[in-house]
């Protein structure tokens, strides 16, 4: 299966998300197509271009941009029946087959840690560089049936929230 990759172009983000996906592509020998889009109308061509070359899914890419698009992008996959997928909750929410991502809540409790030890007296400089180590599995199953999608049991019990 061919899966299309949407990633807005010249963002810090960016170069990171296409250097990490071309390289598990590169492991896992997935073939991708990777997709610039910054406007709305770059997204529709994103999706006109990946049905026309037989996408079977799409990954979109982490940032604002795409956050405040979220809903374009999932009114384009349901059109297109696209599986698609996300880094944001919110996504999922608004109709988007899965997000996989850091969880929120432990990343603001992480923040209120560092908050308590800055208060406490600690210089912000000698406080370690914390990386995430909780993420989310979303799961909407409503959107999986409507793409005649069948969830496996074992990815059900993983994830952290099911919409039905």
């Amino acid at each position: 299966m061919t899966i299309a990759v949407l990633v807005k172009p010249n963002t810090p983000e960016t170069k990171a998300e296409r250097r990490d996906v071309l390289a598990a592509a590169q492991t896992t020998e997935q073939q991708l197509l990777l997709f610039d889009a910054s406007t709305e109308p770059e997204i529709a061509t994103a999706f006109e271009n990946a049905a026309q070359r037989d996408a079977g899914a799409l990954l979109v890419g982490s940032g604002p941009f795409f956050n405040s698009q979220r809903e374009y992008i999932v009114s384009m996959a349901a059109r297109y029946a696209l599986p698609a997928m996300f880094n944001i909750p919110e996504a999922v929410a608004a109709g988007g087959l899965i997000s996989y991502g850091t969880s929120l809540t432990d990343a603001y409790r992480q923040a209120g840690i560092y908050a308590g030890r800055i208060l406490k007296g600690e210089k912000p400089a000698d406080l370690p560089v914390m990386q995430p180590t909780k993420f989310d599995l979303i799961i909407n199953l409503k959107t999986a049936k409507a793409l005649g999608l069948a969830v496996p049991q074992s990815l059900l019990v993983a994830a952290a929230e099911v919409i039905e």
